[in-house]
């Protein structure tokens, strides 16, 4: 029999808040979230769920808070930095973080900013919505909902022409604040008590996923948990270094473990422990901390590789995780690789992308060790041609143009194609940048709000969801609800050859885009055509399937006399090579 933790030296306490009482007692810094909980996970359509199911009177679950002392400290929930005062008897949060963080946030003028946190109450379709990209009149933020004395002077306001909707943001605002949430008190010094309570919820409802679990494995002791680095602080890291978007928690802790070792999938309670391991680590004197870092760095040089060689600008337009793992393994072992070494590892990329999943059968653990395993500590050269090896035998492909989901590995491959057509601007004329993109989408997990639709409402599904009816815009400044008429009518301020170039980084010119408003079907026809044309060309360019995968001249045995030649005595390359 399993021993632990003694019980509880108390019964919790029940109670209930009104949610116009216990989210002030959040923004008053009464209610802490303890380092060893996961890391806030929550997407938008968690969100604007809990919100719709409390205007409904619909259960959001009992929440479990710890009771205890806390001393005066800064510190972080969500977006917001708030100041807790010493108190005796504060609220740690053991159960309920994803409902408090995402209440505190979308209320508080702050927070709401920010995805997922960025909740509007739609007054005439009585709906919570994300931030539109042009409010309306009967859009109302959160954080005026709430507040009685913000919503009166809205609607004398701003809010001047939703007047008729009164009666609505009235119910909406009492049914928010007088909301009632049952909650558990818990009174229990020992951590380790708190620990095995949150563990077993967790295990007896929604488990936590191999991230959350390392993550409260190797947490250490409250004090200094701030300074520490983790792999959500990893996720924010690398974001903010490289503009490539937030990486989940899964694909950080499996690209550190691919760093200091080919499996990552292995045991994650014995990563620290020497005598527990199976195999050797690379880096068999590491501690976390180091592991951490250089797991960071090794990360950002692989993302780097994505963006600047591979034309992957951001996450969203990732079509594996596993890709990015091998990556990272790659550049921890090997950070400064040879200009040819790195045509073959964006060949090597591109390839895999598009045959991977044939034969590593779809798997994420099977393409991770397989690839993993072939990059062998010191042998650069080795380690690509044993890569490309894996797939040598792979017949090249071209992913289907056949529809357009964002969240699909073709689709992600095809905005890839249209990235390197540098899209422009439909009102300026300005070429949409990659710091555009990231702003655009956040923390999105795929590129839905950058890759609009033309015909938002057309009959026929299969031109619906086709690619040809979607536009790559990476900026929340087009009127991407009047898209067929920014497509015809050329801006006065943009001069003629911009504006081809404006048509022609969106596989378009003039005489296909004057059918944008004549004839969606022959407009369709034509640009889907040119789709598929430009995709073509973008695979052969970047996968290079028919080019021999040669190492470098540097790797190669040579006979003596070859050292003397110079450089210019050398054979040429093919062309293209």
């Amino acid at each position: 029999m399993t021993t632990g933790p003694g019980g509880l030296e108390a019964q919790p306490t029940a109670t209930t808040y009104e949610l116009g009482d216990l989210v002030p007692l959040a923004w008053g810094g009464r209610i802490r979230v303890p380092h060893f909980q996961r890391d806030f996970r929550w997407q938008s359509e968690d969100v604007l769920r809990l919100f719709d199911s409390i205007v409904k009177g619909y259960p959001i679950g009992n929440l479990l808070l710890w009771v205890r002392r806390q001393q005066p400290e800064q510190f972080m929930l969500g977006r917001l930095r708030l100041t807790a005062p010493a108190h005796d008897e504060s609220l740690w949060v053991v159960d309920g973080q994803q409902r408090l963080t995402s209440l505190a946030n979308a209320l508080s003028p702050e927070g709401h900013p920010y995805k997922p946190f960025n909740v509007y109450y739609d007054l005439a379709a009585k709906e919570f919505v994300e931030s539109p990209h042009s409010p309306e009149p009967h859009h109302i933020a959160l954080p005026i909902l709430f507040d009685l004395k913000k919503l009166l002077t809205w609607f004398r306001t701003d809010g001047l022409a939703a007047s008729d909707y009164f009666d609505e943001a009235e119910r909406v605002a009492t049914a928010l604040r007088q909301y009632k949430v049952p909650a558990y008190l818990v009174r229990q010094d020992d951590r380790a008590v708190l620990t095995d309570i949150f563990d077993r919820m967790n295990n007896f409802g929604r488990k936590l996923n191999r991230g959350e679990i390392f993550s409260a494995l190797y947490s250490g002791e409250e004090e200094g948990a701030d300074e520490r680095l983790t792999l959500a602080k990893i996720s924010d890291n690398v974001a903010a270094r490289t503009g490539f978007g937030s990486i989940d928690i899964g694909t950080i802790l499996a690209s550190v473990l691919a760093r200091r070792g080919p499996d990552p999938m292995r045991d994650i309670r014995v990563e620290f422990s020497p005598a527990g391991r199976r195999t050797q680590s690379e880096f068999p004197d590491e501690d976390e901390p180091t592991a951490f870092s250089q797991g960071e760095e090794a990360l950002v040089r692989a993302v780097n590789f994505l963006i600047r060689e591979a034309g992957v600008p951001h996450i969203a337009l990732l079509p594996y995780r596993a890709l990015l793992v091998t990556l990272t393994r790659f550049f921890a072992h090997f950070p400064e690789p040879g200009p040819n070494n790195v045509r073959l590892l964006r060949r090597l990329y591109w390839r895999l992308s598009l045959v991977g999943p044939m034969v590593f059968r779809g798997s994420f653990t099977q393409f991770s060790r397989t690839l993993g395993g072939k990059i062998r500590p010191g042998d650069e050269e080795g380690s690509l041609r044993a890569m490309l090896d894996t797939i040598s035998g792979a017949e090249p492909v071209a992913p289907s143009t056949d529809r357009f989901r964002t969240n699909e590995a073709t689709t992600k491959i095809i905005l890839s194609a249209w990235w390197s057509l540098e899209p422009r601007s439909l009102t300026t004329g300005e070429v949409l940048d990659a710091q555009s993109l990231n702003t655009l989408l956040q923390q999105d997990r795929t590129a839905a709000n950058a890759a609009p639709m033309i015909y938002p409402r057309l009959g026929d599904p299969r031109s619906r969801l086709s690619p040809a009816n979607r536009l790559f815009l990476p900026t929340n400044m087009d009127p991407v609800s009047e898209i067929p008429a920014a497509i015809v009518m050329q801006p006065l301020e943009i001069d003629d050859p911009t504006w081809d170039a404006v048509l022609a980084s969106h596989q378009l010119d003039r005489d296909v885009a004057v059918l944008a408003d004549r004839d969606r079907d022959a407009f369709l026809s034509m640009r889907q055509e040119r789709i598929r044309e430009q995709l073509g060309d973008f695979i052969s360019r970047m996968a290079e399937w028919g080019y021999e995968d040669t190492p470098t001249l540097d790797s190669l045995n040579l006979d003596d006399e070859f050292d003397e030649l110079e450089e210019t005595d050398l054979p040429a390359a093919p062309e293209g090579y």
